[in-house]
This record gives C-alpha cells, sequence and structure tokens, in this order.
C-alpha cells in the first residue's frame, strides 16, 4: 500500500508541474493576443470574441441576476428614503394647510369687521400657452386667448402663484405676453417691509435687476417683492417674488412665477381707477388771499357768475360768503334759561 501511494505521488507531482506551466503559457500568449496592436491579430480577436461570448450567456446569467438583484435593492432602497421624506413633507404641508386655514377664517372675520370692500372688476380669464417666443434677445409667449375673449393690451398676466409678465400684443384668436425676463420689460415694484418703490427691469435672465431704489441697505434678501400701481399699469398688491444677491453683487428677484412649465397662463381683467375731477365740499380751494372758492366755477364765494341763471331764468343771485362764525356757549341761569 505504501509503495502504490508513492508511485501515486510520483506520478501526480508532474501532472501538476505540467499544467501549471501550460496555464501559465496560455495565460501570458492570451495576454500577448490582447495587446498586441495590429490588424490581423484584431480581427483574429473579434472572431474569437464572436464565436465565444454568445455562447457563453449560460455562465453569465447567474452574475447578470445577481447584479440585477443588486440594482433592484438598492432602487428599493431609494424608493423607501423617497417614501419616507415625501411622508415627512405630508405632515409639514398639513401643518402648514390647517395654518393657512385658520389665517383665512381670520382675515375673512377681520374684512367683515371692517366692511371692507374688495374690487369686484378684478376677473381673469385663462389661456393655453400655444407656442415659446423665447430667444437670447426676447422672451415672450403667445397664448390662445385674444380680443374675442375681452383681453386688451397692458393686463397682467399670472402662472396661478405670482406675476409673470403683461400682455403686449393682442390678435383676434391670441395674444403676446411678454415676460418679466424680457429685456423690454420694465415693472414698477413694491419691497416688503421697508415699503420701498423699485423699478423691476428685464435683462434676459432668470433674475430680473431692481432700480432705482432709494435706500439700498435697507433691503435685505429674502424680502417679499409685490406689484405697484404706479402709472396704472398693474394692479396692486400681486406677488411677483423675493429679493436675492446676484453674482454681480446687484439685487435682483428671484420670480415666483415657474418659467419653466407655463403651461396656463392667467390674465387679469383690471380696470382703470376712478378718476376724481373736482375737490369736496369740506375742502374748498383758496385764492391767494385765502378767500375760499367754489370748486364748480372756480369763483370765490358772494361774486356773481357772468351768464349763470337759476331755474326761473333769471341771473344768478352771487352766493353768500358763509364762513365758520367762533362763539361761547351762553351759560344757563337760575330759572335754566340761558342768560343773553
Amino acid at each position: 500500500m505504501a509503495s502504490d501511494r508513492s508511485q501515486e505521488a510520483d506520478y501526480v507531482r508532474p501532472v501538476r508541474r505540467l499544467l501549471l506551466v501550460v496555464m501559465v503559457i496560455v495565460l501570458g500568449g492570451v495576454f500577448l493576443l490582447w495587446r498586441i496592436d495590429s490588424p490581423r491579430v484584431e480581427r483574429f480577436r473579434m472572431t474569437v470574441i464572436d464565436a465565444v461570448v454568445p455562447n457563453m450567456d449560460w455562465a453569465m446569467a447567474p452574475v447578470t441576476r445577481v447584479s440585477r438583484m443588486i440594482e433592484d435593492f438598492r432602487s428599493y432602497a431609494r424608493i423607501y428614503e423617497q417614501n419616507q421624506e415625501l411622508r415627512r413633507e405630508l405632515q409639514q404641508m398639513r401643518a402648514w394647510r390647517e395654518a393657512a386655514l385658520q389665517l383665512e377664517q381670520r382675515n375673512a372675520q377681520l374684512l367683515d369687521l371692517a366692511q371692507v370692500r374688495l374690487d369686484p372688476q378684478l376677473t381673469h380669464v385663462t389661456g393655453v400657452v400655444m407656442a415659446d417666443a423665447g430667444s437670447p434677445y426676447r422672451k415672450s409667449v403667445l397664448i390662445n386667448v385674444g380680443a374675442r375673449d375681452g383681453i386688451v393690451d397692458g393686463w397682467a398676466v399670472m402662472d396661478g402663484l405670482g406675476l409673470a409678465g403683461r400682455i403686449a400684443g393682442v390678435g383676434q384668436r391670441s395674444s403676446r405676453v411678454i415676460l418679466l425676463t424680457d429685456s423690454n420689460s420694465r415693472v414698477p415694484v413694491l419691497l416688503q417691509p421697508s415699503g420701498q418703490r423699485a423699478l423691476l427691469s428685464g435683462d434676459t435672465g432668470p433674475a430680473p435687476v431692481l432700480e432705482f431704489i432709494d435706500s439700498p441697505e435697507d433691503i435685505r434678501p429674502g424680502d417679499r417683492v409685490v406689484s405697484a400701481s404706479d402709472g396704472g399699469v398693474f394692479p396692486q398688491g400681486l406677488l411677483v417674488g423675493e429679493v436675492v444677491l446676484g453674482s454681480d453683487r446687484r439685487l435682483r428677484v428671484r420670480l415666483a412665477a415657474d418659467y419653466g412649465r407655463l403651461d396656463f397662463l392667467r390674465v387679469l381683467r383690471s380696470r382703470p381707477a376712478e378718476r376724481i375731477e373736482h375737490s369736496g365740499t369740506l375742502l374748498r380751494p383758496l385764492d391767494e388771499g385765502g378767500t375760499p372758492l367754489d370748486p364748480q366755477t372756480g369763483a370765490p364765494f358772494g361774486v356773481p357768475v357772468p351768464g349763470a341763471e337759476d331755474a326761473n331764468g333769471t341771473a344768478g343771485q352771487p352766493r353768500p360768503q358763509t364762513r365758520p362764525e367762533v362763539g361761547v356757549a351762553p351759560i344757563a341761569g337760575p330759572n335754566g334759561q340761558a342768560d343773553g
């Protein structure tokens, strides 16, 4: 038995050495074959790959399945994290929704107590964005509402949250909207809480520039920006965005309108404010001498107006010049009657 084992060991040992040498030679030949830069060798390599790789799918199947399982597990982990994040955001949104409902109820109560009269003429019409006519030098869009819908040039346009631009061209069935980022856009705005007024100027960038600010040192990034009624261009108080400091150290506005998803736009039907031509009866204009003037004729009280006639066709009588008299209240006597 011992001699058989020794013979087997003597036989196996040379075979192992031979296989090791053959494997080293084969691996060295494969290495050299893949390292030689020659067109003929390249064609030979492609022939070997085409013959061997398609027949090795059965060997690669376990590896492919394991890699897919690992990728699926990673995707499930990402979905789980996103789900948890969405749950947290949903809880926060519910809290904000409750706070918004309470503020809305409080606002309605205060408006009712103050008997505030809201403007019933500020209605809107919604249009669909048909085409984006934007370019490096012009930022505008076309919507499918026009003169047949009562659209007027100059009306404000919103995307549902913030001011997006204004009407600058009306057709029968379509209108052009110049966005706030257009280089021709100039919009008066009000900065809160400082109360300063400024001009929002577009420069084809995503954040328009704030110009003509009286005290820039009082403005802070994050301040609220709303529209101003200067010039009668826009209604008062429309949300525009918030103040940011640009890379050029200039005050700019991060717009509340989402220009990346302008699918629908809301055109506000605004009417010009009623003008008051004459002063009231309590506030009478005075001449240089301090004499009250008639707001209708412009003549001093008590002076007849030439050519003026009353209802009977006779010449108008001069109006008496009345002024409030300052006197002393009568003192009551012992019998309850006022003494002279």
